[in-house]
Parts: structure tokens; C-alpha cells; sequence
């Protein structure tokens, strides 16, 4: 069956058939990297464009060669060298570079909303690939597959998100998938990286202690301090951070259990993780980063396939 969807634009949109469906064919473009030719012409007819108006390198990255592992055609784009610095608007930008004939849009955006406002103006298929501290769909669903392939089934998991939860559209795209899976979820941090309505709207738990949630958990997915969304100071300094957030080994090694570590990247060592954390046993931090290009070769392959139905 196919997606529900003619863009990704938010885990929000997408039903648990059109995840598992995901999953379905990550598995299949997972075989075919094995390969000792990882290439596959399923999308050779494809144009694709990487419109970046944000800085990214895992995600660019990730979209790119899972576009050229696909033989689609690939367009980058970069706002900071465009005609965006001479005040181009949005849509003049894209419609500039649809003129050319793209069939997908891979697109980060600063503002929240930014890939749903574009998918109501032009033809060409969307997927978003972050939006200010909105979503990150295909974040989420690498995260929720390398729990799937590490511990066999998402539903019934433990999940604790460590960190920035109010940045994070890693988080909230986490939650949403998560939950539409049957995972349970508990958010951990500081009380002023955890927004207040949490609990209620999200159906999430919430606590404020490092050591409760790990205790707690199966995973725990943790999040880099995004200093750069926050207008003003939310905790004293990043040493003490560490102190009471950050990730130890001898705390890791206190608890009664192995749990898995997580993290989409990019880490900041001795802030949320020690070093011998990140490259511990434990840590699927680099194999996320391998599933994130089946993920998206899946995503491209579906989406792309739902654009030619309509």
C-alpha cells in the first residue's frame, strides 16, 4: 500500500501503517547497502532539490547520498549563497528552481511551519527536513527504527529524551512518533528546558531527575543544549549542566541495568555526553547514522512514488 501522504511533512500527518511501511522498505534499502554496488536506479527519472536555508551536515549529507544510492538527479542549494541574500522571497526561490522541473523538495527551514506553508503553493512534492523547533520527521523515524532493529519491537519500550526539550523538533518529532508506536516516553531535564504543558498536551511524563529517568528507561535518546535558540540564559553554565545532566560513565555504570544510548547529532562531548559514553558499547549513535540514509532512500522512494500517482 502506499503512504497516506503527498509530503512529509511531520510525523503528525503519518498513520502507524504508513510508519511501518517505512520501516518495510528501510529494511529492503538496508540489503541493498550491503551491496558491493550500493546503487539502485529506482528513482534515475528524479530531480531533487536540497534546499537548505539553515545549516546542517548529518542531515544534508544523509539526503544526499541517499538521493545518489536512488540515481536521482541532485540539486544542492545553499540560502547564503543565493539570491536570498539580495532579498528573493520563498517563493520566487522555489518556483525559480521548480521552472527547472524538480520532482521533490528536501527542505530546512529556521521558521516554524515554513514546508507546510510551501506545500500549499507549489506542485512539487515536500519533505520536510526540519523546521525551526517544530519537526524533523525522518530524525524521528531513524531514531525509532535503530530501537526496532537494536531491541526487536518500539511498542511497550521505555524511552526517556534527555536535554533541550523546548528547542527541539527532534523531541517533539520523537514524542509523536514514539507514542503512535506504544512506546512509553519521560522527558528529563531542567526545569527550564522542559516546557510546562508537557505532560497534558503530549502525554508524556516529565521529571527533573537524570538518574529516576535512566533507571527508569530502556533507551535514553539525548539532546545537544541548542544555545543558539535560546534568547536568554536557562541554566547557569554548561559545566554545571553537566554536573546534573550530563552523562557518565560511573553513572551509566551505578544503574541496575544496560541501557541504550541515543543521539541525533552533533554531540557535545562533556556537556550532555562524556566521550567514554559516546563511544561506549551501549552508544547506537553511528548506527543511527547509517539507518538515517535507509530511512531516507525510503522516504524519497515512497513520497516519490505517491507524487507519480497523482
Amino acid at each position: 500500500m502506499p503512504l497516506s501522504v503527498k509530503h512529509l511533512l511531520g510525523i503528525k500527518d503519518l498513520t502507524l501503517q504508513d510508519i511501518e511501511l517505512i520501516f518495510q522498505t528501510a529494511d529492503n534499502f538496508k540489503e541493498v547497502l550491503k551491496r558491493p554496488i550500493k546503487k539502485v536506479p529506482t528513482l534515475r527519472d528524479t530531480t531533487i532539490v536540497n534546499l537548505f536555508f539553515e545549516n546542517s551536515t548529518r542531515t544534508r549529507i544523509s539526503f544526499e547520498l541517499a538521493e545518489k544510492r536512488l540515481s536521482a538527479d541532485v540539486i544542492n542549494f545553499t540560502a547564503s549563497a543565493s539570491s536570498v541574500k539580495k532579498g528573493e522571497t520563498l517563493i520566487d526561490t522555489v518556483n525559480n528552481i521548480l521552472a527547472m522541473k524538480v520532482d521533490l523538495v528536501i527542505m530546512r527551514h529556521s521558521a516554524c511551519g515554513a514546508p507546510h506553508f510551501l506545500s500549499k503553493h507549489i506542485q512539487a512534492a515536500i519533505v520536510n527536513a526540519g523546521d525551526g523547533i517544530n519537526e524533523h520527521p525522518t530524525q524521528a523515524l531513524l531514531d525509532s527504527f535503530s530501537i526496532r532493529e537494536k531491541l526487536g519491537d518500539v511498542k511497550g519500550k521505555k524511552v526517556a529524551i534527555v536535554g533541550d526539550i523546548t528547542h527541539s523538533r527532534v523531541a517533539m518529532s520523537n514524542i509523536y512518533c514514539l507514542k503512535k508506536q506504544g512506546a512509553e516516553v519521560t522527558v528529563v531535564g531542567p526545569p527550564t528546558l522542559i516546557p510546562k504543558y508537557m505532560a497534558e498536551a503530549m502525554g508524556v511524563n516529565v521529571t527533573y531527575n537524570l538518574r529516576e529517568a535512566l533507571e527508569w528507561c530502556d533507551v535514553a535518546n539525548v539532546l545537544r543544549i541548542q544555545l543558539e535558540r535560546q534568547n536568554m540564559p536557562l541554566f547557569s553554565s554548561l559545566r554545571e549542566y553537566n554536573l546534573f545532566y550530563g552523562i557518565s560513565r560511573e553513572l551509566l555504570d551505578g544503574l541496575h541495568k544496560e541501557i541504550i544510548i541515543m543521539h541525533p547529532g552533533p554531540i557535545n562531548r562533556g556537556v550532555e555526553l562524556n566521550s567514554d559514553v559516546a563511544d561506549s558499547k551501549q552508544s547506537i549513535i553511528l548506527q543511527q547514522v547509517e539507518n538515517g540514509v535507509a530511512i531516507r532512500m525510503a522516504v524519497l522512494y515512497l513520497i516519490a512514488g505517491k507524487k507519480a500517482e497523482n
